[in-house]
């Protein structure tokens, strides 16, 4: 068993990092080179202007690389609960925003011919318990009363036609959604984006961001010092570097994976027939895929704690055993791949996006950021241009998380009260 992504191991190399010294100015300075930074470093570029990435480490070597390989519609709310809490008109925008970030994903792979086994495949959410299919149901109806009349709900005696496994009540069927190989998706943006003009400089991590001039930026790293007109902050977690006002807003919590080795195909079409992304109705649950060379990708949130190779390895064998007990016929299944990453998680679930002390940001997709965080680069691209004012996560405020100052103290005191909610629920 490896310890590493599956995505990034079997990834083509990046050829288009830049070299040489850091240019001394820049129109924008994107911070982040994972989805967020390279899409909008590809359509600033685009739009004629100098753009200048800063990766801390590799390009796509953090969430954008080490997720499930999901790319489907919908928030991490449930539609129904979105609606009780923001109102009919929000959550369906929200909702819509979603779609939107599902075809412009297709739409990128299919103008910069981009060759990662993109397929529109739809998502299931399973029922893990009977009483978790009346919330499914709500759901539903009222999906198919404010924004997709096509999707489906499948009862306890017609889910096993979708997931051939004892374990589910019932399933939502949201045909929109999709699944890709995420490492070559990644990869496969990044030269685009470089073919462009974006200068992206890897192993680059910025050190100082200082404001002058009253609207200029001295971003600073160990190989020197950018003055930008506009910054664009695209990191994810924000756990390290000058951004305390990020990190007090956003927490790191990890999720792990696993993939089997390469499996009969046969066995496979006979598990998840119709090849659907599929997630679980738990709290603390799983989400699983299947590859185009046959593998079972399977996840979830196996530990509330942060990814190291200790802690994968721990993960890693908390998943084996979710997924022999989902699949009893992959308990002697190989685990070729195992590994973790950060989400990062929003205090109410969604992402962020605007513009703070200067600086632009959108971060804390909190899970379902394959595909927005790859809309939102275009979407934050077009602000830094002025081209546009779109932007549907922009707020009046964001709150700081109460008594969080960086570090996730209160993970394992989370972990323990999701589990309690799942036992009762």
């Amino acid at each position: 068993m490896k310890l590493e992504s599956f995505w990034q191991a079997t990834a083509p190399t990046f050829t288009g990092a830049a070299t040489g010294d850091l240019p001394t100015h820049a129109d924008v300075v994107v911070i982040g080179g994972g989805f967020t930074g390279i899409s909008a470093a590809l359509n600033l570029a685009r739009s004629g202007l100098k753009v200048v990435v800063l990766e801390a480490e590799a390009v796509m070597s953090q969430a954008s690389a080490r997720n499930g390989g999901h790319c489907n519609t919908g928030v991490s709310q449930n539609f129904a609960a979105l609606v009780a809490s923001q109102g009919v008109e929000l959550a369906s925008r929200y909702y819509r925003a979603f779609a939107s970030a599902v075809d412009y994903v297709q739409s990128l792979v299919s103008d910069e011919q981009i060759d990662c086994d993109f397929i529109r495949c739809g998502k299931i959410k399973l029922a893990s318990k009977a009483s978790h299919f009346a919330g499914l149901k709500a759901t539903y109806e009222a999906l198919r009363t404010h924004v997709d009349r096509e999707v489906e709900l499948v009862g306890a005696d017609e889910v096993r036609s979708e997931v051939d496994s004892a374990a589910f009540h019932g399933g939502l069927i949201q045909k929109r959604g999709g699944q890709m190989h995420m490492g070559k998706f990644g990869i496969g943006l990044a030269q685009a984006a470089a073919r462009s003009g974006a200068g992206i400089y890897e192993h680059t991590p910025v050190t100082r961001l200082t404001r002058v001039n009253g609207y200029q930026h001295r971003v600073g790293t160990d190989k020197g010092e950018i003055l930008a007109e506009k910054v664009l902050m695209a990191t994810g977690c924000s756990n390290t570097g000058p951004f305390d006002w990020f990190q007090r807003r956003i927490i790191p919590v990890g999720s792990f994976i696993v993939v089997t080795q390469p499996l009969p195909p046969a066995q496979l079409q006979a598990l998840i027939p119709h090849n659907r992304t599929c997630v679980t109705s738990m709290n603390i649950g799983n989400y699983f895929r299947t590859t185009a060379d046959h593998r079972l990708v399977f996840g979830g949130r196996a530990r509330f704690a942060i990814s190291s190779p200790t802690s994968d390895a721990r993960s890693g064998k908390i998943l084996q055993a979710g997924m022999s007990k989902i699949f009893p016929t992959l308990a002697e299944s190989r685990i070729d791949y195992c590994w973790g990453g950060l989400v990062d998680m929003t205090a109410d679930r969604l992402p962020h996006a605007g513009e703070h002390e200067g600086v632009f940001y959108s971060l804390g997709y909190s899970g379902h950021g394959t595909q927005m965080s790859v809309w939102m680069g275009r979407v934050m691209a077009d602000l830094l241009a002025e081209k546009s004012a779109e932007n549907p996560w922009q707020r009046e405020s964001w709150p700081a998380v109460p008594g969080y100052f960086g570090k996730p103290w209160f993970l394992p005191v989370a972990g323990l009260w999701y589990k309690t909610l799942d036992r009762i629920s």
